[in-house]
């Protein structure tokens, strides 16, 4: 199978995947490859967090036109996974000289099937592109095709649990991701102090605690297969909630907008976190650490792009905040305002490249030392001597 995900996340996502107990992972651009069982795939879909979708390869052939693809496609034994009842859809990426254009690939897919299905049955099953029964996936690389049964159906990062949302809301894939980049494991406090619509929150929750990250998703695509294994799905799904721990730190979140934190309240209460997670409306540049205990920080400020502020202040902001009032802390945050990272003050200890859905963006960490980081050398050094 393939598990898609968001550029910079496949290490990741390569490393869940074996944590899960996946075999043969190898990974891709954007995706890992890896085997597994029907039981796997549904805990796959059940489990990771930085997957978008889960695929199931049923074919594979070179192809070297429009019309060897429609007769490649007409000679497959649709049987097995359509009937004329059934509703489908087709989702295409290509990546070829011959192909350029994926709503045409889809169109000349769709024909073949349509029509050897009136060959074979004398009717026809019908396209549906909103809610289909069956959501194939063709990817032609060169000249080379995969055909693909979607075992996920809507994006993976629809977790069921955000019913409201903020201006500018995060993905909750790329939450997961940036969370699991921080070095994020639910061993220290946690606070996200523009936490929106709580996404970060949420999430950060879910890997401290073990939760399975769809488990509060209304569907996958694989229960409307023809061979959907109902009992096994519900032994998969009992089994990973007995594999949930306690949590015994603080996971808070801040932001200054009431309309924010109702709405993140409403979130963590439809995701049934609300004993783990305390929200509260502040002003993050008017907080400070709460207790002496490491923090792990990790928010999403903003970038300019949808919000109007003023860059250049706000930045200097958030490293003057950072430096006066929250010693003892690792702070990460992710912006595609490249210039605004210079205002901060701070020189940041790492920058991972990732996207924020077509944003070119950094996540960046900066350590906030307990006293200076020069203090805390020679500390270091006296204990070494």
């Amino acid at each position: 199978m393939v598990a898609k995900t968001q550029f910079g996340f496949e290490e990741i996502l390569a490393k869940e995947l074996r944590n899960l107990g996946a075999g043969n992972v190898e990974i891709g651009v954007r995706s890992v490859s890896f085997d597994g069982d029907t039981g796997f795939m549904y805990k796959a879909n059940l489990c990771l967090r930085t997957a978008i979708k889960i695929i199931k390869p049923i074919h594979s052939f070179s192809v070297r036109d429009e019309m060897d693809l429609y007769k490649k496609i007409y000679a497959i034994d649709w049987s097995p996974y359509l009937t004329p009842d059934t509703t489908f859809a087709i989702d295409t990426t290509v990546n070829s000289e011959q192909f350029t254009h994926s709503l045409y690939v889809s169109q000349k897919t769709k024909d073949a099937i349509a029509d050897k299905f009136r060959e074979t049955d004398g009717r026809r099953p019908n396209v549906d592109v909103k809610f289909p029964d069956v959501r194939l996936n063709i990817h032609i690389q060169k000249g080379h095709c995969n055909v693909s049964l979607d075992s996920s159906g809507r994006s993976l990062h629809h977790r069921g649990y955000r019913i409201s949302t903020n201006i500018a809301p995060i993905n909750e894939v790329l939450a997961a991701g940036l969370l699991l980049l921080s070095g994020w494991d639910g061993q220290s406090d946690f606070l996200d102090p523009m936490c929106g619509s709580g996404t970060f929150l949420t999430e950060a929750a879910m890997i401290a605690c073990n939760i399975p990250a769809n488990i509060n998703r209304k569907e996958f695509a694989f229960e409307k297969w023809a061979d959907f294994d109902e009992e096994l799905f519900e032994k998969i799904t009992d089994s990973c909630l007995n594999r949930t721990r306690e949590f015994h730190h603080k996971i808070i979140g801040y932001d200054k907008a009431p309309s924010a934190v109702r709405k993140a309240i409403e979130n963590v209460e439809n995701a049934n976190l609300s004993e783990y997670i305390s929200i509260e409306r502040k002003n993050f540049f008017d907080t400070e650490k709460l207790t002496d205990n490491p923090l792990l920080m990790v928010f999403n400020p903003p970038y300019g792009e949808r919000l109007n502020i003023d860059m250049e202040d706000f930045y200097a902001e958030i490293g003057d905040t950072l430096k006066r009032n929250y010693p003892g802390t690792n702070a990460w945050f992710i912006t595609s305002n490249l210039e605004a990272l210079k205002f901060v003050g701070l020189r940041p200890s790492r920058k991972i490249k990732v996207f924020n859905s077509h944003l070119e963006s950094r996540l960046v960490k900066y350590e906030m030392y307990a006293g200076s980081k020069k203090g805390k050398y020679l500390s270091n050094q006296k204990k070494e001597d």
